[in-house]
């Protein structure tokens, strides 16, 4: 009996103490440089969304602010990295949708996508564009869909990788549509592309980051945008769902996450600051350049859009046979 009270003390001093712990690293929240690990190369919209927000945070967080690129294994070393740091929000991991579909296609990731990170806040969206060299004799979605039941083995498309975002994408709208696409995946968007352009590939689903220079210049387009509704920066350009395929969607975003276990009063400051930075007219203007809307919101409904994504690709990468290599 002696042993057992012990012990239960025991266990009450632990949790008292982490009970302790965390509004006290809240109230002295930030003691020391952020770090904004971006887990891919300068340049895209990920490292550009860390650049943007890097002196805001900077200005309202009273710390210096510091974007650390590291890109490697489609972003998991430096997911990875943030996963396993202290949780006291001091790293900082900006990912793409991506991040919800790789633990989905490779299950050797080295962090739980549900727990060992904890959501801050969404910050911008854009739909997909499903687009097709401009040889291709198809106009609209449909037209493209009817060629390639017409001739089955004739066409294919491009992706900047198997078991991405992007082939998922398009493998789920295939089985949708009833149609059978060659895939030609590539290392990275700009060989993706550049094949489409060449018309080594006919179709391909890309960002509009990636297709409008070359849709303004007659090389590539557009058939649909993935959103459930028209964007806004797009009104002309019809959405898959109402091109014969009610309630497909298919958009890409970019978040901000930390890692699992840091107190909520940190989440919570951090997610009034990414709204805040995101909504500073420049930085909405920049995004509106880039073709992607701000979003912002609530952690808690970030975190329930990232694990609702995870589980769904999981089941469509079961169905489809698509695992990484």
């Amino acid at each position: 009996m002696n042993s057992l009270r012990i012990a239960s003390a025991g266990i009450a001093l632990v949790l008292a103490t982490v009970i302790a712990v965390q509004p006290a690293r809240a109230q002295t929240y930030p003691s020391q440089t952020v770090r904004i690990i971006v887990p891919f190369a300068p340049g895209g919209l990920n490292d550009t969304t860390a650049r943007l927000l890097q002196p805001h945070l900077e200005k309202a967080l009273g710390q210096t602010v510091i974007v650390d690129n590291r890109p490697a294994a489609s972003g998991i070393v430096g997911t990875d990295a943030v996963a396993k740091a202290a949780p006291d929000g001091h790293s900082l991991l900006v990912v793409a949708s991506s991040h919800a579909v790789v633990p989905a296609t490779n299950p050797k990731v080295p962090y739980n996508i549900e727990k060992d990170l904890a959501a801050i806040a969404l910050v911008s969206k854009n739909p997909f564009f499903f687009v097709v060299n401009s040889k291709v004799p198809a106009q609209t979605l449909q037209e493209f869909v009817a060629l390639a039941k017409q001739e089955p083995d004739k066409y294919n498309y491009s992706s900047p990788g198997a078991a991405g975002h992007n082939h998922l994408v398009t493998a789920l709208f295939s089985r949708r549509a009833g149609i059978t696409l060659q895939h030609v995946p590539f290392r990275g968007g700009a060989p993706a592309v550049q094949s489409l352009i060449a018309g080594d590939t006919h179709f391909a689903v890309i960002s509009p980051l990636a297709s409008l220079p070359h849709m303004k210049a007659g090389t590539v387009r557009v058939l649909a945008a993935g959103g459930l509704e028209r964007d806004p920066q797009f009104p002309d350009i019809p959405t898959v769902a109402e091109s014969g395929y009610p309630g497909f969607e298919a958009i890409q975003w970019v978040g901000i996450l930390t890692t699992g276990g840091t107190p909520k009063p940190i989440v919570d400051r951090l997610n009034a600051e990414v709204n805040k930075a995101i909504r500073d007219p420049a930085t909405v203007e920049r995004f509106k350049q880039l073709g992607v809307t701000v979003a912002g919101g609530r952690a808690d409904a970030f975190h329930k859009q990232i694990t609702t994504e995870y589980r769904n690709w999981v089941e469509i990468a079961r169905e489809a046979n698509i695992k990484a290599e």
